[in-house]
């Protein structure tokens, strides 16, 4: 089934919308999270417990299973759906992000990127037709053009010379690309600079892509300079295609963004900070380290349906993670993923309701412990 995007409804107080995805593998209700499964697995998660949790879709990185166990192997074993025991949607990104966050260990040219291997200093060359071979290997649902990440800060040439650098390798990825099931999407680079995001949203908009991911955001720029340019970009982005907003999951910033019309999500930030012991609350983030919990017998969050805040209090968790239980980074990531699924599930009914603004407000209040506007 060929990829299809539906605007559904937006909410008539802001750029809040509600979507469905439409995939070989699933429908999708946007606005919507992806938890990473960098190498093809969500660390510590099983397949049907995400989705027991409210999992649609999952992301797997390009870059990481190319390099480990190689995108022929899971071909070979029937696709990277196969290969992980997932017969939801998959998305792919295209590994630019990664090569582009080694530091000093790769050379970016316009044929491609030369970067070497984490795993054991092997040279590579990765060019835009690559990145689309091997993610047509991996037979993803959604996959990403190649594109060169910027970081933050940095000079406006450079800045310059990655937006134009990705506009010609989107034009490559699009040329080789054929797999009929797969949505190739664009990405928008451009830093936080208005008119360079502007020119790069318009050049991709011209080569014509299934949805949009806006990249070079999340890379340490302020919170308040980063919603500026985002709203900026999205105005210029067409109202009938998704908009992605790529490496964004903390639970403020997701809300801020889907008042400003952004449909999909990614981010290795709930589970990441599971595993050290840091939980999203409906209050605010909680350390289970800290001695405070060790005879603390209430649950991680006492508004949370999920397994761990029904069945086992803070005292337990702490104890768990204090000896290296397995099962605390367990159920602390459980919780973290439930903790994001519920709150979009719960922006999507505000959003049908013309409500989202007040919801936004509500939450951000409790989670800051401060008052919003």
């Amino acid at each position: 089934m060929a990829f299809n995007f539906e605007l559904k409804h937006t909410d008539k107080n802001c750029g809040a919308r509600l979507g469905k995805m439409i995939t070989a593998h699933g429908v999708i209700d946007t606005p919507v999270f992806m938890p990473v499964g960098t190498r093809a697995v969500v660390k510590i998660m099983a397949p049907d417990e995400l989705k027991k949790i409210g999992a649609q879709m999952v992301l797997s990185n390009t870059y990481h299973l190319y390099l480990r166990p190689g995108h022929e192997l899971i071909k070979e074993a029937g696709g990277l759906h196969k290969f992980m025991n997932w017969d939801g949607p998959i998305l792919t990104d295209s590994g630019g992000f990664q090569v582009f966050s080694l530091g000093k260990t790769f050379k970016v040219a316009d044929e491609g990127v030369h970067f070497k291997s984490i795993i054991d200093g092997s040279a590579h060359f990765l060019t835009p037709e690559m990145a689309i071979e091997i993610q047509n290997d991996l037979g993803a649902d959604i996959i990403m053009v190649l594109d060169e990440c910027s970081p933050y800060p940095a000079e406006r040439k450079q800045i310059e010379e990655a937006v134009e650098r990705t506009l010609q390798w989107a034009k490559r990825c699009k040329k080789i690309h054929y797999v009929k099931e797969q949505a190739l999407f664009g990405i928008v680079q451009g830093g936080i600079y208005k008119d360079l995001r502007k020119h790069s949203v318009q050049s991709t908009v011209e080569i014509d892509f299934p949805g949009y991911g806006i990249g070079g955001f999340s890379v340490g720029e302020p919170h308040d300079i980063m919603f500026e340019i985002l709203k900026n970009t999205i105005s210029c982005l067409p109202e009938d295609k998704p908009r992605y907003l790529m490496g964004v999951g903390n639970p403020t910033s997701i809300l801020e963004a889907i008042g400003l019309g952004i449909d999909m999500f990614d981010c290795v930030l709930p589970t990441r900070i599971a595993r050290n012991g840091t939980i999203f609350t409906s209050t605010g983030k909680l350390n289970i380290k800290n001695s405070t919990y060790a005879k603390d017998f209430d649950p991680l969050d006492s508004n949370c349906n999920c397994y761990a805040c029904q069945n086992f209090s803070r005292a337990y968790l702490r104890h768990l993670f204090k000896v290296g239980e397995i099962l605390a980074l367990r159920l602390l990531t459980w919780h973290n993923l439930y903790f994001l699924f519920n709150l979009i599930d719960e922006s999507r009914k505000a959003i049908a309701n013309d409500s989202f603004l007040d919801f936004k407000k509500s939450f951000i209040k409790r989670y800051t412990a401060e008052d919003f506007e």
